[in-house]
């Protein structure tokens, strides 16, 4: 009868060689896939994926402007190192 150490060594070779055979086979089935998108023309948005990305936030208006560079803050995120003071003095 095998030891502990023995068949726990086993299922470490076997999985190892198990992940090694699964990027093998994710390689080739990759190709497979690209192919047939290929060959007929699918779209990501026909596979129900989202576009990437660009696009995909509205932006939002200005609501402060700097008065010695022009630059604008919609008042979302961190706020510019210019917006010193009270904020009504830079409100558009």
């Amino acid at each position: 009868m095998a030891t502990y150490q023995e068949l726990k060594a086993q299922a470490d070779e076997l999985i190892r060689q198990a992940n090694e055979i699964r990027k093998v086979e994710n390689k080739e089935m990759i190709i497979r896939i690209r192919e047939m998108i290929r060959e007929h023309g699918i779209t990501a948005d026909q596979l129900g994926f989202a576009p990437a990305g660009k696009g995909s936030r509205t932006k939002v208006p200005a609501k402060y402007r700097d008065p010695m560079t022009g630059k604008t803050w919609s008042g979302r995120g961190r706020t510019p190192l210019w917006l010193d003071g009270p904020r009504e003095a830079y409100a558009i």
